[in-house]
């Protein structure tokens, strides 16, 4: 894993950060924890965090050194008692969960603790997640575990129980978007951006991106043309969806930019002076809400939520894309 350094992980996440200095001061480190935050609020980093000071040999004032053996070994990603997990595909399988296992129980390399982190463990499949249970009923006292997920609710019950859970907060977004202002981005752009992603640095990097500024043009686009016919709706995306769709990263990011333009609507029918993700839109998306129903806007968001799920099955994405716009207007047409 890149990117061990420890700088600004403390401003980042202060709470947690002194929740796992005192856990380690204290030296009650637990068997299993789950950390859990929004998207771009820092698990990895704290997560980092929490391993290099566990294996730390010269920790000062109970920061990392970034120096010792140890450190150095995490950064180029070589410690023998350190695993790491990520989903393959769209699911992490039980034989992943097997090998892991297999590995924690033999004889360390080298001494001292052993640490695995499950990265996205709300990805678990049923059986991967039933063969982790079974590890966590019998904690061996020199392995931990850490659980990254921004989905908590979506583990097991009985893996909550067995873990202490370490939450992360989200910066205010109204903050994000004025840094983001004084950072040179506009304003239209940071409030997109402020809604996709919880830190400065990314939201930076995703503002000048010359593909998201594409995608967020074009969800604009099919939204006016959608308010025209579900003709105009269909040829936008043949025009300009094609290269939005390619990945599938890309083709959530751009489910995710249409979801929030529902949502901008949702909020402007709800107040006219609400905060919306794409302020330069707001006259259009009041001429909208006069002419849509909550209930008809409530079956639009569900529409769109369950595209994105199918996004990562095996669909042409293309036609994915052209079966929600028909399913958007069916029976909800703007004017």
């Amino acid at each position: 894993m890149e990117n061990w350094s420890i700088e600004n992980v403390e401003k980042v996440q202060p709470t947690a950060i002194k929740q796992i200095q005192s856990i380690v001061l204290k030296n009650r480190v637990g068997h299993a924890y789950i950390i859990e935050g929004a998207k771009g609020t820092g698990k990895t980093k704290v997560m980092q965090f929490f391993v290099q000071l566990l294996f730390c040999e010269n920790p000062t004032k109970n920061v990392p050194c970034e120096t010792c053996r140890s450190c150095k070994r995490l950064k180029s990603n070589n410690h023998l008692n350190f695993i790491q997990i990520e989903p393959d595909g769209q699911f992490i399988k039980r034989g992943q969960i097997d090998d892991l296992i297999l590995e924690m129980s033999k004889t360390a390399m080298e001494s001292g603790r052993k640490i695995y982190v499950i990265h996205h463990a709300d990805q678990l499949n049923t059986s991967a997640a039933n063969t982790l249970l079974k590890f966590l009923e019998e904690p061996q006292s020199e392995i931990t575990a850490i659980l990254l997920t921004d989905r908590s609710h979506a583990l097991l019950p009985t893996i909550r129980s067995r873990c202490q859970q370490l939450s992360l907060a989200t910066m205010p977004q109204a903050i994000l978007k004025q840094q983001l202002v004084e950072q040179g981005i506009t304003d239209s752009m940071a409030a997109t951006v402020s809604r996709m992603t919880n830190q400065v640095e990314e939201a930076i990097i995703l503002a000048k991106d010359e593909h998201f500024g594409l995608a967020r043009k074009s969800v604009l686009k099919l939204m006016e043309a959608s308010n025209k016919s579900v003709q105009d709706a269909l040829m936008c995306i043949h025009e300009d969806f094609g290269p939005l769709l390619k990945e599938k990263e890309q083709a959530e990011q751009a489910l995710d930019l249409l979801l929030f333009a529902y949502r901008d609507i949702v909020a402007i029918k709800a107040s006219p002076i609400a905060v919306c993700t794409y302020p330069d839109m707001i006259t259009f998306w009041k001429q909208v809400a006069l002419y849509t129903t909550y209930e008809q806007l409530s079956k639009q968001l569900e529409m769109i939520l369950h595209a994105k799920q199918n996004v990562h099955k095996n669909m042409n994405r293309t036609l994915m894309m052209e079966q929600l716009m028909l399913n958007l207007q069916e029976g909800f047409t703007f004017v």
